[in-house]
This record gives C-alpha cells, sequence and structure tokens, in this order.
C-alpha cells in the first residue's frame, strides 16, 4: 500500500512541475523567429471574417511545370511520368474564397525498376533528373526549392520511395552519381 501511495504522490508531484513549467514559459517574440517562419506561422486568431481569414495546409497542382517535367523525363524514359506541386496556405475567408500562398514547389517522379536493390542503376536516374529540375527556371518556382520524391516500382506492392531535397542536392551533391547518390538520400522504412 505504501509503495502505491508513494508512486501517486509522485505523480501528482509531477503534473505539479509540469504546470508550474508551462506557467513560466512564455512564447518567442517575433524577433527569436526567422521572420521566414514568423509570417508563415502567423494566424488570427479571432474567426474569419470578410476582412480577416483562417490559414490552412495546402496542396495545389502546377499544371504548366508538371507538363514540362513531365515532357523532358519523358524524352529519357517513355514509361515514366512526372508531376509537380506547390506547398503553401490557403487563406480561406468567411465567404468561402481563398487565397494560396506558395512556401515550396515540389516534384514527383514514378518510374519502374526491375531490381529494387539496384542502388547503382537507381542513383544513376537520379542523377539523370535532378539536373534537369536544376534547369527549370527560378521564376518558375513557387517560394523555396521543395523536394524531387522518387518513386521506384517493381510492382503495385514493391517499391522504394527516395525523397531528394533539391538544396541539400544542389549544395552537397550534384558531383555524386549510383549508389553513392542513392544511399545519401534513400532512408530505409
Amino acid at each position: 500500500m505504501s509503495q502505491k501511495r508513494n508512486i501517486t504522490v509522485a505523480i501528482a508531484i509531477s503534473a505539479a512541475a509540469g504546470f508550474l513549467a508551462l506557467q513560466t514559459v512564455s512564447a518567442p517574440t517575433p524577433d527569436a523567429v526567422p521572420p521566414t517562419l514568423a509570417a508563415a506561422e502567423t494566424v488570427p486568431t479571432e474567426p474569419p471574417t470578410a476582412e480577416t481569414c483562417g490559414y490552412v495546409w495546402a496542396y495545389h497542382d502546377a499544371p504548366d511545370l508538371t507538363e514540362k517535367l513531365d515532357t523532358a523525363i519523358k524524352a529519357l524514359n517513355p514509361e515514366a511520368s512526372a508531376r509537380a506541386q506547390f506547398f503553401g496556405e490557403d487563406c480561406v475567408y468567411a465567404d468561402g474564397h481563398s487565397t494560396f500562398g506558395a512556401m515550396e514547389t515540389d516534384f514527383y517522379v514514378r518510374s519502374a525498376a526491375a531490381d529494387l536493390t539496384d542502388e547503382e542503376a537507381l542513383g544513376n536516374w537520379m542523377a539523370q533528373l535532378m539536373p534537369i529540375i536544376e534547369e527549370i527556371p527560378r521564376e518558375e518556382v513557387k517560394g523555396n526549392y521543395g523536394f524531387v520524391e522518387f518513386w521506384f516500382e517493381k510492382t503495385e506492392a514493391e517499391h522504394v520511395v527516395v525523397r531528394v531535397p533539391i538544396q541539400k542536392y544542389m549544395d552537397e551533391a550534384r558531383d555524386k552519381t549510383g549508389a553513392e547518390l542513392f544511399r545519401l538520400f534513400f532512408v530505409a522504412p
């Protein structure tokens, strides 16, 4: 019985300490948050009105960019496909209309792969495609560079997904190919 009471007292003390800690923690000032994050995370506290809006994470298709990228990818492999998408926030007003603010542009590439363990071949395919992404004029990329998600598919049930942050590729991996490039970005499930 004494051990059970000690556990109960310990839980009560922990809960009280946690509550006090929360009461003494203050939110960061706008100066403490990088300007790009402060602007992206600003959300009105009142319900949306005709003049204000509520922010919601959103994805928007980029049909022109998709067509351009898909055409370039199909020139290398007619069975592969690609699409582009903008990620950001919809500012939704009380009357239902919204405006979109893009924060980054992401790309998705799907292709068949006979051998999902052939890191050399998968990495070489990635190395062929990343320069195509880099050649897209900067004004067509909304917000920041996002990522390129490579979806290598043997069957519907067998696939490997590799996500390559574009800026990291540009900073660290332009000269890499094959298995070295694949391993740099592959994260085992």
